[in-house]
């Protein structure tokens, strides 16, 4: 459970030798140690530090000395300055201003923030005994706190949370940016991000679109991909890959998956090839690219062009190149819970085909060229400008984030490989953990196990509080939509009857990764 404190309980902490400084240093210890967040409320700001200044003030008459008004003020910022340092600030947002009519407005500006909050996520930490009696859902004292029986909270499949409360400061100024210029659509925020992302995976080009999906079909659209074509692709995977082909009038020809990455096998590319393929659309699948370079080769042989669908691999690399520069088209999605993501659908299309980028930028807003004169198709794929405030500011932290992934999915490994788990690859049963390449490095979108008795494994790990999923239980020539009766993908068959997810994400702690390890080891 988060705090948010009080201006007394700040006080509190600010000067030792008050009387209710251990029991208010213990609740909030407390909560840090529980994973909890400490919040400062920005509309505050004043009152700390006339407060403080009084407090000191006081503090020091009762020890026999005298302080100025300059250095009370002096001592004040600087202690609060460092006081902040390791806190959370929540913003004070325009509804929280009108409570003029409220008994103590400073007391209803912080109990209305709760309510930005998920009932239970959150109480107000105060001495305060008017609020501690009117509002006991919302508030406890240091005490109330310390004496509560906190049951452990569940796992986060993934903590965005987490991520957003290290960035909140930037993403604030980011979004209040946006909601003041008003270009809501393709607005300067969506240039920087493109000059951003391509200088990030050496591209020549960039095109931010809407979705991932969209950045796939705009791909496949600037290729002329249509009806009677062929595009090669794998099974194993989301929907989109071969939704987006089927959409244009296109077939998606399915290859089997190399059993060890879960990524498409190059060895079963060639015999696919006939004189109607247009394209090979590889997916960089769990956060790891496919062989790109083997694709690449066959794919020149034949003439026809790659695209990289990378929505899960943004940030890897494959023989030291970035993932989404590896083809002739790379696209990536920044669906919310993607290694980077935004806070809604987004998405991009890379090349260093500046026809094909001229082409891509067109085609995502309804194929025009200038305004009102429409020279192909094209479809409303554009970017919302406060999507891309916000990847603007997780891009500031991004580089840490793949760091740590890699930590933790390697910690994982370790620790599941020190309880008996192979790789996979190196046993088809069993508990198994994932395969990277020597030559590529994993952002992890997930972290993908196979386990026997898949549906009882997982929910003995549901009741023990950890979330799981499966990514991906159809191949897609099972789906409805896109039934092959005559397709065979027994690699893609298997891993589909096995894969299972664990919570994955950069803020997993030593004591998260523990207790899910721990579960699953017991639940199979």
């Amino acid at each position: 459970m988060d705090l948010l404190l009080d201006v007394n309980v700040v006080l509190d902490l600010c000067v030792p030798r008050l009387q209710w400084f251990d029991a208010s240093a213990n609740a909030v210890g407390r909560c840090v140690e529980t994973g909890g967040k400490v919040w400062l409320y920005a509309g505050s700001v004043q009152t700390y530090e006339y407060g403080l200044r009084r407090a000191l003030r006081d503090d020091a008459r009762a020890a026999g000395q005298e302080l100025s008004n300059a250095a009370c003020m002096r001592l004040a910022r600087r202690i609060l300055g460092e006081f902040v340092e390791d806190k959370h600030w929540l913003a004070a947002l325009a509804a929280e201003g009108d409570v003029f009519s409220a008994e103590d407005c400073e007391d209803e500006q912080l109990l209305r923030a709760l309510d930005r909050f998920e009932p239970g996520t959150i109480k107000l930490l105060t001495r305060d005994s008017t609020l501690l009696r009117s509002h006991p859902g919302k508030v406890l004292s240091p005490e109330q706190y310390c004496d509560a029986a906190h049951a452990a909270s569940p796992v986060d499949f993934i903590d965005l949370k987490a991520q957003q409360a290290a960035i909140r400061p930037r993403l604030e100024t980011g979004i209040h940016r946006v909601l003041h210029h008003g270009r809501y659509i393709l607005g300067p925020e969506v240039d920087e991000l493109e000059k951003r992302l391509a200088a990030y995976t050496g591209t020549k080009h960039c095109v931010a679109v809407a979705s991932g999906t969209d950045a796939l079909l705009v791909a496949m659209m600037a290729l002329g991909i249509g009806p009677g074509d062929e595009v090669v692709t794998t099974p194993f995977t989301f929907i989109a890959t071969g939704e987006m082909i089927a959409l244009l009038g296109a077939k998606p020809v399915f290859v089997d998956i190399d059993p060890r990455t879960y990524n498409i096998d190059p060895g079963l590319i060639e015999p696919a090839i006939t004189l109607r393929t247009k394209a090979i659309v590889p997916v960089s699948l769990y956060g790891q690219c496919a062989d790109m370079d083997a694709i690449d080769a066959i794919a020149a042989r034949h003439g026809i062009p790659v695209i990289e669908d990378a929505a899960q691999s943004f940030g890897a690399t494959y023989k030291g190149r970035r993932s989404c520069a590896l083809s002739l088209i790379g696209c990536t999605s920044f669906f919310p819970s993607k290694p980077l993501g935004a806070y809604g659908d987004a998405g991009a299309c890379f090349t260093n085909d500046d026809a094909l980028a001229k082409l891509m930028r067109e085609i995502r807003v309804h194929g025009q060229d200038r305004r009102y004169h429409h020279p192909v198709v094209g479809i409303n794929g554009r970017l919302d400008t406060l999507q891309a405030a916000v990847l603007l500011s997780k891009l500031s932290i991004f580089d840490e984030e793949v760091e740590r992934r890699a930590r933790i999915g390697e910690a994982y490994s370790e620790r599941l490989r020190a309880r008996g788990a192979q790789t996979v690859g190196l046993a088809d049963s069993g508990l198994l953990v994932p395969y990277v390449e020597p030559h590529n490095t994993c952002v992890f979108a997930q972290y993908t196990v196979q386990v026997d008795n898949r549906d009882l494994v997982q929910q003995r790990l549901n009741d023990r509080g950890i979330p799981t999923a499966v990514h991906y239980p159809i191949p897609l020539y099972r789906q409805p939509a896109l039934g092959e009766s005559d397709v065979a993908c027994p690699a893609a068959e298997h891993a589909a009857a096995r894969v299972m997810s664990l919570p994955m994400h950069p803020y997993l702690t030593d004591g998260d990764l523990a207790a899910i390890v721990e579960a699953l080891v017991d639940a199979v």
